[in-house]
């Protein structure tokens, strides 16, 4: 794996990350009606769910890999098409961000359960991850080596991505009531997937 591999991925995993999901709306939910408590076992339980769904679908990724290299290189068309519908639906989506206060007692070992929960069994998780992962995957290097280096800085920012997101919900609970700010985040993110999903079949069909 080449470092602009790396930076690529490194890129394209925070600006996905940085689109607000069910996960984030749940974070968000905790730390407006409970404050800034909840940021750690949050983000620990956001980085966790991602950590059991990126890995299913790395091994996944790993067969498919080892069986045929047509179908591994349909997979990238397919998540490089998923990119692209993916930021035409979020730029589409507005700038309301449905996250209702959760006011209801709450030990920190359960906010992390709650997180991990919605995060690990989201079959979207799963999808985002077979579709997204092929696109900076060399067929030709060793598998486990990217799969951990793929693992680690993704699940390090979404953990960050998590964390700041509870604090900001905290501390400036209007932010997150601001239906311009969000909608610049949404389309902002929108037009990077797009982007990013044309730049990947543009460097494919050009090899």
């Amino acid at each position: 794996m080449t470092f602009e591999t790396w930076a690529a991925f490194a890129a394209a995993s925070a600006i996905l990350l940085v689109i607000p999901g069910p996960t984030i709306l749940l974070v968000v939910s905790y730390a407006l009606g409970q404050g800034w408590r909840t940021a750690l076992p949050m983000a620990a339980g956001v980085a966790l769910g991602d950590f059991t769904a990126m890995t299913l679908s790395m091994l996944g990724i790993g067969a498919l890999l080892a069986a045929s290299a047509t179908v591994f290189t349909l997979l990238k068309v397919i998540g490089a098409l998923y990119l692209i519908w993916l930021g035409i639906k979020l730029f589409r989506a507005g700038g309301t961000l449905r996250a209702e206060p959760r006011t209801d007692a709450a030990s920190a070992a359960k906010m992390t359960a709650h997180a991990w929960l919605v995060t690990a069994l989201n079959p979207k998780s799963i999808t985002f991850f077979v579709a997204f992962l092929p696109q900076f995957l060399d067929r030709h290097g060793d598998f486990w080596t990217q799969m951990l280096i793929f693992e680690a800085t993704f699940l390090g920012l979404a953990f960050a991505n998590a964390l700041g997101y509870a604090v900001v919900a905290a501390r400036a609970r209007s932010l997150m009531r601001n239906q311009r700010a969000i909608r610049i985040v949404n389309r902002a993110g929108g037009t990077l997937l797009v982007g990013a999903g044309i730049a990947t079949m543009a460097v494919r069909s050009g090899s």
